[in-house]
């Protein structure tokens, strides 16, 4: 199976658009623009019904060896599809569309300027929040390489790059439960590598792109959906990955795709967390209007979640629809407090907590801490303390990502309310991330340094120049 990543999307896009065929460099096929138009065609092209579109181009005398030229097909894949076989892979309907010369906008996978979404309080749908995620990441201008070239060692890997690489990794002929298995189990190891020492996203992102292929292998209906859950997840293991490396277009790459899935699957569950992720990992980017309102739809989203979901198929997130709601609560909290709405900020956190109070059984869903670092913006200090230290206490026995970034905002009220232990918990909160791949909890230390250069003496210029140092380091 031949697949493309999103920047060779974006490199087929602009070669369609200059007339010159997709993969070949044989005349294509005069197909007439107005058949996308026809009342006939059009409702296939918005269902992504790919075996009925090549149907009437075959009607209208495209080949099928001219189709697989065009999209960049094999013969017996178009076949395939011609036979049935449903074609799910985002990645692919793009390819479709380009090499057809379709406009992707009559496929559901047009992208759109960026603008603002004004006062309105209406909460937009998963599928409006899915093009809002789309439009984020075309902005970016560039699409997420997944593969990097390896680092040479010397003379030896000179000449080892030299020599071919290993062939292909053949797609299995037909799906069966212990694909669904294998993804889920690859989500729950890589999951635990960040949340315990920081994000690896190349990882991540190679793994979901191989999760993703499996996509366009045939198989049961049951089978293909459970699949399709546990693919939608590892993209937001992946868009996590992204966000804590500090990668905001790999990150909503990865959400959006997750977003899709979700949506195909009908799984209200993946929907909100990949909505809540990527609201949050907008928000920190400095669009807080945006980033409400995904996570305004993840919450009313959150409604939709069966309380009877199989615990067995869910890998990450807060797993309870309470749990569901009141992150995305607690999250609009921080939206609001950046859009100078502190009264409605308020709500947002005092409603999160009455839904929800998490244990340290819970895999996420800190709301101390996002109470502490409202009340540290506000400067209300003796609340902040209080509220970070309990987070600290949360996170004791659990994560040592979220337990490092509880650390900074306790030592970051301490600094700056001049306690005498401040400095000696702000060496223990720098030193514990600089061991940290996570790039998200060594800029948290930025505030941290701010406040111990307002300190008196060269041990706090020391340190907040120590602060500084990793916080702008990439490990």
């Amino acid at each position: 199976m031949i697949t493309v990543s999103y920047g060779h999307a974006v490199k087929l896009a602009a070669i369609a658009a200059a007339g010159a065929p997709v993969g070949s460099t044989k005349p294509a096929p005069l197909i007439d623009p107005a058949l996308y138009r026809r009342d006939d065609v059009r409702p296939v092209l918005a269902e992504r019904d790919i075996a009925a579109l090549y149907l009437i181009l075959k009607d209208e005398g495209v080949t099928q060896r001219q189709i697989a030229e065009l999209t960049g097909q094999s013969q017996s894949e178009v076949s395939e599809i011609l036979g049935g076989r449903k074609v799910l892979s985002y990645d692919l309907l793009v390819r479709i569309a380009v090499g057809l010369r379709i406009p992707r906008k009559l496929m559901g996978l047009s992208y759109g300027e960026h603008s603002a979404y004004g006062e309105d309080s209406t909460v937009a749908s998963p599928e409006e929040v899915a093009e809002m995620l789309r439009r984020h990441l075309i902005a970016l201008g560039a699409g997420v390489a997944v593969g990097a070239p390896v680092a040479k060692l010397g003379e030896l890997l000179e000449h080892l790059a030299e020599l071919p690489g290993p062939s292909p990794v053949p797609l299995p002929s037909q799906l069966s439960g212990v694909h669904v298995v294998k993804v889920r189990d690859l989500t729950r190891r890589l999951d635990e590598a960040t949340i315990n020492a920081g994000s690896d996203p190349e990882v991540s992102s190679a793994a979901a792109g191989w999760a993703s292929r499996l996509l366009d292998v045939p198989g049961p209906d049951a089978v293909r959906k459970a699949l399709m859950t546990a693919v939608a997840e590892l993209h937001i293991q992946a868009g996590w990955a992204g966000f804590d490396a500090g990668l905001y277009d790999r990150a909503m790459f990865h959400y959006a795709r997750a977003l899709d899935l979700a949506i195909e699957a009908g799984d209200a569950y993946c929907q909100v967390l990949a909505l809540n992720y990527a609201g949050l990992a907008t928000v920190e980017h400095g669009r807080p209007n945006d980033g409400l309102k995904m996570l305004q739809c993840g919450g009313v989203t959150a409604l939709d979640v069966s309380p009877d979901r199989d615990p067995s198929a869910v890998v990450i997130g807060e797993r309870s629809q309470v749990a569901l709601k009141a992150c995305a609560g607690a999250d609009s909290a921080t939206a609001l407090s950046c859009l100078d709405e502190p009264e409605k900020a308020n709500t947002a956190l005092a409603e999160a907590r009455e839904l929800w109070q998490p244990t340290r059984t819970d895999p996420g869903g800190d709301l101390d801490l996002v109470a502490a670092r409202l009340e540290l913006d506000r400067g209300r200090l003796d609340a902040a303390e209080q509220f970070a230290a309990a987070s600290v206490r949360r996170w004791e026995s659990g994560s040592r990502v979220s337990r490092t970034q509880s650390t900074i905002v306790l030592a970051t009220v301490h600094v700056r309310a001049g306690e005498p232990g401040g400095l000696q918990l702000a060496h223990s909160a720098v030193t514990a991330a600089a061991k940290l791949g996570s790039v998200r909890a060594r800029r948290r230390l930025e505030p941290l340094a701010a406040a111990l250069e307002t300190r008196p003496g060269s041990d706090a210029r020391q340190l907040a120049r120590m602060a500084r140092q990793v916080a702008a380091t990439r490990v």
